[in-house]
């Protein structure tokens, strides 16, 4: 990452940190830029959720002892990640019109995690997101194995969980990432 994309991804988080007090409050920006400076391997990671789209903002401090916890905040599902199935083996199990990439492994190459469900419920207490798209979210094993995988959206006034085969992509269907800074 080049010294001016980072200046320029810092000022931008900062930015949207101060616009979105409510998201984190009681946490200090200068507490989060320090865990920056400290982490610099992070960036890569939120250059990529916010490249693709995603909007990434502090929504709190992790549970590991002091670090923020970084959820993508876009209003919609990142529109750099839309179009996938969920993961490698849903990509192979497609015999035609396969999808650029998968959820899962995209997730990886980010450095980012898929929000679970419960994390999915959290961002939606800070906002409405996903009024018109939805996105896959981390599938427990036992859905998985049996072919399935599950997404979220918010309409009506409320959150819902879904599934769907995980070979299954839609144009208005991405994934939301988490990291720990």
């Amino acid at each position: 990452m080049k010294a001016q994309q980072r200046d320029t991804l810092i000022d931008t988080l900062k930015a949207r940190f101060e616009r979105n007090m409510h998201r984190h409050t009681g946490v200090d920006w200068a507490d989060v830029h320090g865990r920056l400076r400290n982490h610099p391997e992070k960036l890569r990671s939120l250059f990529e959720m916010e490249t693709t789209g995603g909007e990434p903002d502090v929504i709190g401090v992790a549970d590991d002892g002091g670090a923020y916890l970084f959820f993508d905040c876009a209003s919609e599902s990142p529109e750099g990640r839309r179009s996938l199935c969920y993961d490698a083996e849903a990509l192979r199990s497609r015999k035609q019109n396969k999808p650029r990439d998968n959820a899962v492994d995209m997730a990886a190459a980010m450095g980012v995690s898929l929000l679970t469900e419960t994390q999915y419920r959290e961002l939606q207490k800070l906002g409405e997101f996903d009024m018109k798209t939805s996105s896959w979210v981390a599938t427990p094993p036992e859905v998985r194995e049996l072919g399935g995988a599950l997404f979220c959206d918010r309409r009506y006034g409320k959150v819902f969980v879904y599934h769907n085969g995980a070979e299954s992509y839609y144009a208005a269907r991405g994934f939301r990432g988490s990291l720990s800074v």
